[in-house]
């Protein structure tokens, strides 16, 4: 299993910056390998649940993805239900008009990919994706 850790200040308020990103449609706008969210809907606890299709190596990869842990303005963590292992935790720190952002993904490689390239290789490449989702977040909710 795959660890990546990342962070960011993002000049929005916590609370901008929480609810942008709980709405996994909004993946769309700031992931660069996210191709399709769908068929969002509420798990038992209201929170979201939802499909998606993930382009990693080349490879296009369907997955589902359920929120397990939800603390408004502080913290998300959702765990995939289907397709590739993962485990993601976002923590929000209120910066006054300033967030930090915390990410922590842990993630197994899907054996397709990694017949197809080194599981080193496929390491790198999600750790520039992980670093490129928030650059855009920060990017889009700071209006540059």
């Amino acid at each position: 299993m795959f660890t990546i850790k990342r962070s960011a200040i993002i000049n929005a308020p916590v609370k901008t910056v929480f609810s942008f990103m709980d709405d996994p449609t909004n993946l769309l706008e700031i992931w660069p390998s996210m191709v399709e969210i769908k068929n969002v809907r509420s798990n038992s606890k209201g929170w979201p649940i939802y499909e998606w299709v993930y382009k990693m190596g080349g490879m296009k990869f369907l997955g589902e993805q359920d929120t397990i842990e939800r603390i408004p303005n502080k913290h998300i963590t959702t765990k995939s239900t289907k397709g590739v292992d993962s485990h993601f935790d976002f923590e929000y720190k209120d910066l006054g008009k300033k967030t930090e952002m915390v990410m922590v993904v842990e993630y197994t490689v899907p054996v397709p990919l990694v017949k197809k390239l080194a599981e080193v290789i496929v390491g790198k490449l999600n750790e520039h994706e992980a670093d490129l989702m928030l650059a855009n977040l920060k990017a889009r909710l700071e209006g540059v």
